[in-house]
């Protein structure tokens, strides 16, 4: 039996109704298409997507913060309970084919950097709107719809050749990590 296509929905802990309302849209879209939800499985968008999968009848997989399952949202189908924080990020878009992005905070913003890094489509709505200095576009499709961005998603959904290409892109994005960041070693 194929694996069903992962498709990551990142965004605040709070959002206005709007936003909510696209993140539940967008949640129900990937259900509908027969995919799986991965997020974050707290509050605010998180929550909304994982409503709006729930009740179309699909799967949400939340990749926690926290060390308890407990504390996911109560629309999760699975809790991986990371203990690992704000690094658990990296998991979130690691584990998706494809990302999309509903509105946002830092939070997301790092998500959506890391996904980039990684070669993970992004598609955002009402969220960072990135280019680099000479204002080229970086990757990252902006969708006017929850409908618009379940469908760039899903078209563009990246499945990668082998899981040591995914580990030594992963292992490149926190050995980066490390050397940008200042204090001791880290045993490195």
């Amino acid at each position: 039996m194929p694996q069903k296509v992962q498709i990551s929905v990142i965004g605040a802990s709070e959002g206005e109704p709007e936003i909510l309302r696209d993140a539940e849209a967008v949640g129900r879209g990937i259900a509908e298409a027969g995919a799986v939800l991965v997020c974050g499985g707290l509050t605010g968008v998180m929550e909304a997507a994982s409503r709006g999968a729930a009740e179309a009848g699909g799967t949400v997989v939340a990749v926690l913060p926290t060390l308890s399952p407990a504390d996911a949202n109560p629309h999760v189908t699975y809790a991986i309970a990371t203990g690992t924080g704000h690094a658990r990020n990296l998991a979130v878009v690691a584990s998706g084919e494809a990302v999309i992005a509903v509105g946002g905070e830092w939070g997301t913003l790092s998500e959506i950097a890391y996904a980039r890094k990684l070669g993970r489509p992004v598609v955002s709505i009402q969220s960072w709107p990135l280019r680099d200095r000479a204002g080229t576009d970086l990757g990252i499709v902006e969708a006017e719809t929850p409908e618009e961005a379940v469908k760039a998603a899903l078209s563009a959904a990246v499945v990668e050749p082998s899981s040591a290409d995914r580990t030594e892109a992963a292992d490149d994005v926190l050995d980066q990590a490390y050397v940008d960041r200042p204090g001791p070693s880290h045993g490195r």
